[in-house]
C-alpha cells in the first residue's frame, strides 16, 4: 500500500532487467552505503559478481503484544533469505502453483493477512518484504529505486521459488512486478496481477495530471524539506503516530471497518526500525522510475488488473487509471475489473471482491 503525508494529492505510486542469471549489478567497493546512488549500479553480462554490504545478522522482530493470533502467526512464520548481503524477510505457505505477493510503500508481508490463507489452499503462496520495508534490512543511506526492487523480485524467483510464478502486487509493488515481468525471459514469470498499480515510486512520475501540476511547487518544497535530516525526522515521527496513521489509512480505504488495530500495527511497527527514516526519505524524494505506460506493451504473460474505484492515490480518472482502463481493448491477454467501494489496497480493503476475480483467473491461467 502507499502511506503518504496528509497533504499528498491523488497520485500514482519503476531500468530494465533481463534474466537475473545474465544480469548482475556491479559494485564499486570504494563507495560506502551512505554514498550510494543509482549511478553506482551497472549491468554486467555473464558475471557472478554480486553486490554486498555489511549486514548484521538478526532474526525476525519479536512479536508484539496486543495483536491478533492471525497476525502473530504470520510474523512467526517468516523466514530470512540473504540477497546480496542483505537479510530479506519472506513467507511461504501452501501447495500448488506458486504465487508471489509484493506489498506497496510502507506495507509488508502481513498486509496480505486476509489473502494468504485462502490463496494457499490451492497455491504455494510466497510473500516478501522488499528491501527497506517490513522485517527486511533497511541499510542507512541506501538509494532505493524501483529497479532495485524489481531485481530483488527476479532474484527471489530464480533462487528461492525456482518455478514460473504469478506475481501479485499492490501500488508500487505492482509497478515493481511490471518491471520484473517486462524483463523476464518467460521462465520466471507466468502471470501478472496488478492491484491499483502505481505510476511511479512517488508523485514526480505523474506530470500530466492537472491535480499534480496544480501543487507541483509544493511537491518540490516537500522534497527540499525531506532532504533536511532534522525536518524529515520530525515529519516522519509525526506521520507514524498511531492516530495519524489511522487517519491516513481511513482516507485511502473504501471499507473503513477494515482499518483495525492490526493494520495500524502492520504499518507502524517497521517504522521504528533503524534505517526506516532513510527508506521513507529515499522513496519520497528519489527518481520515480519507469512508467507502467511504457512497460505494459512489453508484457506477454496473462494479466489481471483489479482497481478500487475509490482510490485517492491512483484514481480511475487519473492518467494511470485511464491508461489501464483502456488496455482490455488493446491487449488480448489482459482482463480488467473495477471494484466498487474499494480504495487503494483492494486485497485488504475488500478481500472478498479480490478473491472473487482472482481465484477463477488463477485456475484458468496456465
Amino acid at each position: 500500500m502507499a502511506v503518504a503525508l496528509r497533504y499528498s494529492p491523488p497520485s500514482q505510486s519503476h531500468l530494465s532487467f533481463s534474466s537475473p542469471k545474465l544480469h548482475k549489478f556491479s559494485f564499486n567497493p570504494s563507495h560506502s552505503p551512505s554514498s550510494l546512488s543509482p549511478s553506482h549500479f551497472s549491468r554486467r553480462v555473464n558475471t557472478t559478481q554480486t553486490l554486498r554490504f555489511p549486514s548484521k545478522a538478526r532474526s525476525i522482530t519479536p512479536v508484539a503484544e496486543g495483536i491478533s493470533t492471525e497476525l502473530s502467526e504470520i510474523y512467526q512464520s517468516c523466514k530470512i533469505w540473504n540477497w546480496r548481503g542483505f537479510n530479506i524477510s519472506y513467507l511461504v505457505k501452501g501447495n500448488g502453483p506458486p504465487l508471489l505477493l509484493v506489498h506497496g510503500f510502507g506495507a509488508s508481508i502481513p498486509h496480505w493477512r486476509r489473502n494468504i490463507g485462502i490463496l494457499s489452499q490451492k497455491a504455494t503462496v510466497y510473500a516478501i518484504d522488499l528491501l527497506g520495508f517490513g522485517a527486511s534490512d533497511k541499510p542507512p543511506g541506501f538509494a532505493y529505486t524501483m529497479e532495485t526492487w524489481a531485481q530483488l523480485i527476479l532474484d527471489f524467483l530464480d533462487e528461492v521459488v525456482k518455478k514460473p510464478t504469478v506475481l501479485v502486487g499492490n501500488s508500487v509493488g505492482s509497478l515493481a512486478c511490471v518491471i520484473a515481468a517486462s524483463e523476464s525471459n518467460g521462465d520466471l514469470v507466468r502471470g501478472l496481477v496488478l492491484l491499483n498499480c502505481a505510476g511511479g515510486m512517488n508523485n514526480k512520475a505523474i506530470v500530466d495530471d492537472w491535480r499534480i501540476k496544480l501543487i507541483m511547487p509544493l511537491l518540490w518544497l516537500v522534497d527540499f524539506l525531506l532532504k533536511q535530516r532534522r525536518i524529515a525526522s520530525a515529519i516522519f515521527e509525526r506521520v507514524k503516530q498511531r492516530e495519524n496513521l489511522k487517519n491516513i489509512l481511513i482516507s485511502v480505504y473504501g471499507n473503513k471497518e477494515a482499518v483495525d488495530e492490526d493494520l495500524i500495527e502492520i504499518i507502524r511497527r517497521p517504522a521504528d526500525d533503524d534505517g526506516a527514516l532513510d527508506a521513507f526519505i529515499s522513496t519520497v524524494t528519489g527518481p520515480p522510475g519507469p512508467s507502467p505506460i511504457s512497460l505494459m506493451p512489453k508484457i506477454s504473460v496473462p494479466v489481471l488488473v483489479l482497481w478500487g474505484d475509490q482510490d485517492p492515490f491512483t484514481p480511475l480518472d487519473g492518467p494511470v487509471g485511464k491508461y489501464f482502463s483502456s488496455l482490455p481493448s488493446k491487449i488480448p491477454n489482459l482482463e480488467l475489473f473495477i471494484l466498487p467501494g474499494t480504495g487503494h489496497c483492494p486485497h485488504d480493503d475488500r478481500p472478498d471482491l479480490v478473491h472473487e476475480k482472482l481465484i477463477p483467473w488463477l485456475e484458468r491461467t496456465p
